[in-house]
C-alpha cells in the first residue's frame, strides 16, 4: 500500500508540474508574430529572386533568349546610358557578343537577401571582333565580375558590375602580365637628357674640371634628377673633348633644373659664357630623348 502510494504522489507530482509549466509559458507577441512573419516573406522572396537569375543566366544569357530577358527585365530598369528597360539592359550585353559570339557566363557565387541578389561571375570567350578600341586578337578570355542585381515584383530594376579589367587586357594582350615593364616604358618616355658637348684647351682642362664638379654635384640636389654621365677624351696635344649628360624626369623638371641653375650663378656671380670665352672653350648643347629600337 505504501508502495501505490509513492507512486501515485510521484505520479501526480509530475501532471501539476506539467500543468504548470503550460500555464506558465508566455504566449508570443504581435511583435514576435510579426517579425516571424516578415522574416518568412524576406525568405520566400530571397528564394524567388535568385531562381530569377538563375535563369538570366541560364537562359536568357547562355542560351540567347531574348524572350525570356524581356521577361526579367522591368521597364523600370536604367542603363548608365540613359536607355531604359530590355534596351538598356541588352546594351553592354550585345556589344560584347558581338566581338565574344561564344561567351558563355557562368555562376560562381549567388547571395541573395531582401530585393537585392549578388553575383560572382565569370565570362569564357573568344574575341574575333573588335571590343571598344581592340582589335580582334582571337585571344581567349576567362574573366571575372561582381554583379549586384536589384529586383521588384520579380523583376530587375538596377544592375551594378564590377569587372576584373586589368585581368581582361591582359588575356587578350593589351597589356603585359608583369606591368613594372609599363611603368619603365611609361617613365622612359617622359625623361629627357641635356647633353652638352664642350672642347677644352689643354691649359684650361684644370679650371673646366673644377666648374663641372661644381655643377654636377648642384645638380644631383635638384628634383626631377634621375643620372649624369661624363665621357671624356684627350688628344694627342692634351686637348680634352669631354660629353656631360644629365637626364632628367621631364621636360618640367629639366625647365626647373635650368632656372635654378641659372639662379645659383647669379647667387655666385659666376658668368658661364665669359668663362668659355675666356678660356677659348667651345661647346655644343642639345636636349635628346631616347628612341627604342623596333
Amino acid at each position: 500500500m505504501k508502495n501505490n502510494q509513492i507512486w501515485i504522489c510521484l505520479l501526480g507530482t509530475t501532471l501539476v508540474t506539467g500543468i504548470s509549466t503550460e500555464a506558465q509559458s508566455p504566449s508570443p507577441s504581435k511583435k514576435s508574430i510579426k517579425h516571424t512573419k516578415h522574416k518568412e516573406v524576406s525568405m520566400t522572396t530571397s528564394a524567388a529572386n535568385k531562381e530569377v537569375i538563375h535563369s538570366l543566366y541560364e537562359q536568357g544569357l547562355n542560351q540567347r533568349n531574348r524572350q525570356v530577358l524581356t521577361s526579367l527585365v522591368s521597364n523600370e530598369y536604367i542603363a548608365t546610358s540613359g536607355k531604359r528597360g530590355i534596351d538598356g539592359f541588352e546594351e553592354s550585353i550585345v556589344a560584347l557578343l558581338k566581338a565574344f559570339p561564344d561567351a558563355k557566363w557562368k555562376i560562381i557565387d549567388l547571395i541573395s537577401e531582401d530585393d537585392k541578389v549578388v553575383v560572382r561571375q565569370s565570362v569564357h570567350g573568344t574575341q574575333t571582333a573588335q571590343f571598344q578600341n581592340i582589335k580582334a586578337t582571337r585571344k581567349t578570355i576567362d574573366t571575372n565580375a561582381i554583379v549586384i542585381y536589384q529586383l521588384k515584383d520579380g523583376n530587375i530594376i538596377s544592375s551594378h558590375i564590377l569587372t576584373d579589367r586589368l585581368g581582361f587586357l591582359q588575356q587578350l594582350g593589351v597589356l603585359p602580365v608583369d606591368l613594372s615593364t609599363v611603368a619603365v616604358k611609361v617613365k622612359n618616355e617622359l625623361q629627357v637628357t641635356f647633353i652638352d658637348k664642350f672642347f677644352v684647351p689643354k691649359a684650361a682642362k684644370d679650371e673646366f674640371h673644377q666648374r663641372v664638379t661644381i655643377n654636377r654635384n648642384f645638380i644631383k640636389t635638384l628634383p626631377g634628377f634621375v643620372k649624369d654621365i661624363v665621357y671624356e677624351h684627350t688628344d694627342e696635344n692634351g686637348n680634352l673633348t669631354c660629353i656631360t649628360m644629365a637626364t632628367w624626369e621631364s621636360q618640367q623638371a629639366l625647365e626647373h633644373a635650368k632656372q635654378t641653375v641659372q639662379a645659383e650663378y647669379t647667387k655666385e656671380g659666376f658668368n658661364p659664357s665669359e668663362m668659355l670665352t675666356r678660356l677659348g672653350i667651345t661647346m655644343d648643347r642639345s636636349i635628346y630623348q631616347e628612341v627604342e629600337s623596333n
